[in-house]
């Protein structure tokens, strides 16, 4: 994907926003804004991962601010601010999606999926695959080598396609 097209992916994050969930946003934005020149800066930015539970080191800030600081001030702005979290909270919606996914291959509600189960569904869903190729990939997902995949190694799987 090219950095344009990122962009473009972003700003349609921000698209896909409430104006209730902009305004919460902003308000958030103020918060943190603790000198009020409607930038927050790496150590602002910094308290504000660590009360969300999220690692607020300073790497790891610096290098999400390099990531989606526009005009490369090392500072962020309400508008990249609000691409970043539209961006986060689509992440989790991206979580939640997998979750339902696993739980739809996860037929006896295990918690891990078998062989026969990823066949299955497969099968049932449309994707007609011989059984060597559903027994090959299900080989190249199961990392443990148990026989079964776990949430983990099905989501390893379902990124690889």
């Amino acid at each position: 994907m090219s950095i344009s097209e990122e962009k473009k992916e972003e700003r349609n994050y921000v698209d896909e926003l409430t104006d209730e969930q902009k305004n919460e946003l902003k308000e958030a934005f103020s918060l943190f804004d603790k000198d009020g020149d409607g930038t927050i800066t790496i150590d602002e930015l910094s308290v504000v991962m660590k009360s969300i539970g999220q690692n607020g080191s300073r790497e790891a800030v610096k290098e999400m601010v390099k990531d989606i600081d526009d005009d490369d001030d090392g500072e962020v702005s309400f508008d990249e601010f609000m691409k970043l979290m539209a961006k986060k909270m689509k992440e989790g919606e991206t979580d939640e999606e997998l979750i339902e996914a696993f739980k739809t291959f996860d037929l006896n509600g295990t918690n891990y999926i078998t062989e026969d189960e990823l066949a299955e569904i497969m099968e049932k869903y449309g994707e007609k695959m011989p059984r060597d190729e559903v027994h090959k990939m299900f080989l190249e997902a199961d990392k443990t080598g148990d026989g079964t995949l776990t949430f983990e190694e099905f989501v390893l799987m379902m990124m690889a396609k």
